[in-house]
């Protein structure tokens, strides 16, 4: 599943800054989910090839400083217990305070990597001051200055030291199915009609599922791992710490799954919360299949599916070719069609086109629909290839690549689609100069 690096401390150190430094200058960002309680931030990035998740964990800032504390133990309890290793940020300008002698003194306790980052050190002055904190009795520091990103190599050099080895994953591993959707969608009640038996408590009490759990099936020549996720809700409406991280292995889960199955209550629409999540799966680039749950429930005229799909439709633009599945988990309708669905768009997701066969069709296309000329410019597309990738990915070289636009590369996905079936999975085009 990866690594994961907790950053803690009080409040206004600088966590925040840190934290959305690395994820926006790395390439390899996965997602940002920020606000998901307030003041918290969670995310994945890269340092050198190695991967690895980034919690910032926040602050309070209460009525009494005896309220503080105790809010504060709990929260670096909790990423203590998450992480596999831990950035404790301090604030030179502020010197060694109370609060970061009170998170110093839990931080001790456990056997975990602490790496101690002074931030706010951009002159020498201040590089003589940090000095002091090594009367927080955590060894070395690494000072440095979030806002311009000094000093911020050696500390990520230091992390990805002590962070543990991850075991390569098997190349035979099942296939990782996710159900997720907002609380109470049904999505335990999915999984459980599926298999057959009530193996995951269900109540109508949104939240029951707190963590994302995995249930092998193995039925009618399917088999897969399908993954239980605990709701993902707005950030309004969380507010307790374990939910919070109920949401946080959530996201992890889409992270780490190859196909999301997005369920969602046919009462409650494709409202902005689910849209939410769809584009999370999107932006990590997994397969999606839309299920629409409790259909029994709407009352239906002539044409009210083709509606409510083409709804749905309008709301995930440009990403419309995405199965959509009407379900019923109460009744088991079509229940079975979904997984069906979902093993065609893992199946879709995994193809490896051979170049000889992506050129023999493509650029006949291609030259039948040249790119617009742009700026009096002329792009000759000559060549293209599917990456080596776990994800389609399809590079076009060409003479101009600066010059295609995007509705451009619109045309050449829709293309793609329409020729290889790639119904569900999120595709990347690259344009390069030959």
């Amino acid at each position: 599943m990866g690594n994961i690096v907790a950053i803690v401390g009080r409040p206004n150190v600088g966590k925040s800054t840190f934290f959305n430094r690395l994820i926006q200058r790395r390439e390899a960002i996965v997602d940002s989910v920020s606000g998901v309680t307030r003041d918290r931030h969670y995310g994945k990035t890269d340092w050198n090839g190695h991967r690895f998740s980034l919690i910032d964990t926040g602050g309070y800032v209460k009525g009494s400083d005896d309220v503080f504390e105790a809010e504060i133990d709990r929260q670096v309890e909790l990423a203590i217990d998450e992480a596999d290793a831990i950035i404790f940020m301090v604030d030179v300008e502020s010197g060694v305070t109370p609060m970061d002698e009170d998170v110093a003194k839990l931080l001790r306790k456990v056997e975990k990597p602490v790496l101690l980052a002074v931030n706010k050190v951009d002159n020498n002055k201040r590089l003589e001051n940090a000095v002091e904190f090594y009367s927080l009795g955590l060894g070395e520091y690494f000072p440095i200055a979030s806002t311009n990103g000094s000093g911020t190599g050696d500390l990520l050099d230091a992390v990805v030291e002590a962070l543990p080895e991850v075991e390569d994953e098997e190349e035979n591993e099942l296939p990782r199915f996710a159900v997720v959707g907002r609380p109470n969608a049904g999505k335990s009640s999915f999984i459980n009609a599926l298999i057959g038996e009530e193996r995951y408590i269900v109540t109508d009490i949104a939240g029951t599922t707190r963590d994302s759990m995995d249930t092998r099936y193995n039925r009618f020549g399917f088999e897969f791992n399908l993954v239980d996720t605990a709701g993902i809700r707005r950030k309004s409406k969380v507010k307790e710490n374990l939910e919070f991280y109920s949401v946080m292995r959530s996201v992890r889960a889409i992270e780490n799954c190859d196909v999301c199955l997005l369920v969602l209550d046919a009462t409650r629409g494709f409202d902005g919360q689910v849209q939410n999540i769809f584009w999370l799966a999107h932006r990590n680039h997994k397969g999606i299949v839309i299920l629409v749950n409790k259909w029994d429930l709407v009352d239906k005229e002539t044409n009210t599916l083709k509606e409510y799909e083409a709804m749905i439709r309008r709301e995930i633009e440009p990403f419309t070719d995405v199965p959509i599945v009407f379900i019923s988990v109460l009744t088991k309708q079509r229940v079975f069609k979904a997984i069906e669905t979902a093993v065609k768009v893992f199946e879709s997701r995994s193809k490896k086109i051979k170049t000889r066969q992506l050129n023999d069709i493509m650029l006949p296309i291609i030259e039948k629909n040249p790119p617009p000329a742009y700026k009096g410019k002329y792009v000759k597309i000559k060549f293209c290839t599917q990456l080596p990738t776990p994800h389609p990915q399809f590079a076009f070289f060409c003479n101009l690549p600066q010059y295609i636009r995007d509705p451009y590369k619109r045309f050449i996905e829709n293309k793609l689609r329409q020729e290889f079936d790639f119904q569900g999975v999120p595709i990347t085009i690259y344009f390069r100069k030959k």
